[in-house]
């Protein structure tokens, strides 16, 4: 089974687990599943960092990416493509992204945004 930790969830997972919920913590530390985090994560990070609204530095990124042993899924075409049939429900473009790669992919995604939960067809796990 593939998971996608969506942003927030991948910043808890690394500074605060408390806040994760039992259910996607279940899901986090479940070893046969392929957790992953997308590439438009990394970027959001960065750009957060960049623009002094997160404090989270490249480093930290990166060695949190391999203490959760998260695989980094590519942003292609045809998660672009996706977004044009994706309805208004969210408007960060950094989470409408993930939406739409996660519906592409067909992979659960694991987020505590509520709402993600308007997009008909998305699996959440929280």
């Amino acid at each position: 089974m593939r998971l996608l930790l969506d942003t927030v969830t991948f910043l808890w997972a690394v500074s605060s687990p408390q806040r994760i919920s039992r259910k996607a913590m279940a899901a986090l530390t479940n070893k046969q599943a392929a957790r992953e985090i997308s590439v438009i994560s990394l970027s959001e990070i960065a750009i957060k960092q960049a623009r002094g609204k997160l404090d989270f530095p490249k480093e930290a990124l990166a060695q949190g990416i391999a203490d959760l042993q998260l695989h980094i899924l590519p942003y292609g075409a045809e998660h672009a493509y996706a977004l044009f049939d994706l309805p208004l429900h969210h408007a960060d473009p950094f989470d409408r992204q993930i939406i739409a790669q996660a519906l592409a992919e067909d992979i659960p995604l694991i987020t505590c945004d509520h709402s993600f939960q308007a997009y008909e067809g998305l699996k959440i796990i929280w």
